[in-house]
């Protein structure tokens, strides 16, 4: 009918261990948005006698975020899944603005950025200065702030919408893998059904980051160590060269320090290359305390960069070489 609103329902699936204030901050943010045909599914470790409107607490064991996301299909009505992480809450029209896509039946899911929050603290935004910067995140700096809307095969679960029948169709997430559900479930997406996953900037999210240094860099780790992995078990969206840049960078970090010794022409070689990237981590810095008005930010980025680099260059190594990765 012409003029008919299109409104589908919606399922908002939150996975968390506990009711915290992020969750409440979440729940809060949802039930403010100018979309209104919606049900909130919270999926705790264990009952809490937390009641929120249009809310369904549902207790599930200690289980991870894979197989919560996998039991809320058993509680949720939705024609669309919207998958959220607990440390995130929606823009006002992040529905709104998802659900457009669906009206195209070969667009199977739809998602956006998760933007650090202005509430977030000095630690809290040095990290995500680092993810957003391209000297880090290269071509996937979407995933942290706004760019342009296109097709994706590949998107974190944190701000994620799924067709209904084709979450069922595939199976859902692979419960053998967390962090990295979400890249195997958009690859099923677009590898095996050959639908398609648009990113667009206005599907809207703010994420809390977690705080430089040790939670910062563990979070690198774990999501260094599965991409390394899913190189050889799922090489169509793994297998990219800008995944095994940081580990290029270490080697030559630590051979060109050895080599610096054998031979003069290298050692120069070695200090130009390392004086070109000094310098575009001081570039990044000043464009870092310029976006967050904070030159503590800009000064800390610089350091928490290459640590960043490092770690997600050691252990996508070992997730070359490890046979399997936990959970």
């Amino acid at each position: 009918m012409v003029g008919e609103v299109y409104e589908p329902f919606v399922s908002i699936i939150i996975p968390t261990k506990q009711i915290s204030y992020f969750v409440e901050e979440a729940v809060s943010h949802i039930l403010k948005m100018d979309y209104k045909n919606y049900e909130i599914l919270v999926l705790p470790d264990e009952e809490s006698g937390e009641v929120y409107r249009s809310t369904k607490v549902v207790a599930t064991g200690p289980v991870g975020p894979a197989e919560k996301r996998d039991l809320a299909l058993a509680y949720s009505k939705g024609d669309i899944l919207a998958f959220l992480d607990d440390d995130a809450y929606p823009r006002e029209d992040w529905l709104r603005e998802a659900v457009k896509h669906f009206k195209d039946p070969e667009v199977a899911a739809v998602g956006g950025p998760a933007v650090t929050p202005e509430t977030n603290g000095l630690l809290q935004k040095v990290s995500g200065a680092i993810f957003s910067s391209r000297i880090c995140s290269g071509n996937y700096t979407y995933r942290y702030v706004p760019r342009k809307m296109q097709e994706v095969d590949d998107l974190p679960s944190v701000n994620l919408l799924i067709r209904r029948d084709v979450f069922e169709e595939v199976g859902g997430f692979d419960t053998d893998y967390w962090p990295g559900e979400d890249t195997k479930i958009c690859l099923d997406i677009t590898k095996k059904l050959n639908k398609k996953i648009i990113y667009d900037p206005d599907v809207f999210v703010w994420h809390h980051r977690r705080s430089l240094l040790m939670p910062h860099l563990r979070q690198t780790a774990r999501y260094a160590l599965h991409r390394g992995y899913f190189v050889k078990t799922f090489p169509e969206t793994s297998r990219r060269l800008g995944y095994f840049v940081p580990s290029l960078f270490v080697l030559g970090l630590f051979a060109g320090i050895f080599l610096s010794f054998v031979s003069d022409a290298v050692m120069y070689a070695y200090l130009g290359v390392m004086v070109f990237y000094a310098a575009l981590l001081c570039i990044t810095g000043f464009s870092a305390a310029w976006f967050n008005k904070s030159p503590f930010v800009g000064i800390l980025v610089v350091p928490g960069i290459f640590l960043t680099h490092v770690t997600y260059g050691l252990y996508f190594l070992k997730g070359l070489i490890v046979k399997e990765v936990g959970k």
